[in-house]
């Protein structure tokens, strides 16, 4: 991350030792030259992964940040893409690289052999906060990518209430989940250090800020699902291979909305 285009040291010190939406205020203009920014990789499987399950016609990037997701929406729903998130600093540069890009499309359709694909979805930004969402149960797919290190493990029921509450009966929720490193890796080692690190940080200093990489758990998520009244199906992501055991380094959750929240 310590590029010429991304930050520096001394402003990720001083997001760290702000608020999760101030910090990403601070850090919204060199976001996507950092490691955080999720990797075209996932991003082109989940969109390859949906595209079989699809169509849609109306999606929702929850915690949409810079807008890396809302390109994949912009490519499966026919209607309406929305992004929502916490930051008005990151909603502006997301704004900003889906102008430019339309502007881009615009100008190669002046050529005659190239037009622009008819009934391009509409495209809105929303300023909000993922655990009270500001919609009626209008999409028929959510997708969230690489945010929910964000969300305190407490918060799991409340957060996937919201997302039950956005979607109309049959919509889906859809996000892919890296299978966790060994205790014999240095990944494991290393996400470890961190989490302890921003334990520390948030005892000793407030505002809080909330990332922890180890809160995310796949057994703790199915059984939140359920509870707020989705079927959940796991899609394993070939691009990203298997672990020595067989299993896959990577799936796609996909958690289907039925008619009302289901007891445990």
């Amino acid at each position: 991350m310590f590029t010429p285009q991304g930050p520096t040291l001394r402003e990720l010190a001083v997001q760290a030792l702000s608020s999760v939406e101030h910090g990403y205020d601070l850090l919204a203009p060199k976001f996507d030259h950092t490691p955080f920014r999720t990797p075209d990789s996932i991003l082109d499987a989940v969109a390859t992964a949906l595209d079989r399950i699809g169509p849609f016609d109306r999606g929702l990037d929850l915690c949409c940040g810079t807008g890396a997701g809302m390109e994949v929406l912009r490519e499966l729903c026919r209607e309406s893409v929305t992004g929502v998130d916490i930051s008005a600093g990151m909603l502006t540069v997301g704004r900003g690289r889906v102008d430019a890009a339309r502007a881009r499309e615009r100008g190669q359709a002046e050529a005659p052999e190239r037009a622009l694909p008819d009934g391009a979805p509409r495209v809105a930004w929303v300023r909000g906060d993922a655990r009270a969402l500001p919609f009626a149960p209008v999409f028929d797919l959510v997708v969230s990518f690489g945010a929910f290190g964000h969300f305190l493990p407490r918060e799991l029921p409340g957060l996937f209430a919201e997302v039950h509450s956005a979607l109309r009966e049959g919509g889906r929720f859809a996000f892919p989940i890296m299978a966790p490193p060994r205790p014999s890796s240095p990944g494991y080692w290393a996400l470890l250090a961190f989490d302890l690190v921003m334990r520390v940080r948030n005892a000793v200093w407030r505002p809080p800020f909330v990332m922890y990489y180890r809160a995310f758990r796949l057994d703790d998520v199915r059984r939140e699902l359920v509870r707020a009244g989705f079927e959940v199906e796991l899609h394993a992501l070939p691009e990203f291979g298997r672990r020595p055991d067989g299993s896959p380094r990577c799936r796609m959750v996909v958690a289907t909305r039925v008619s009302g929240p289901t007891s445990a």
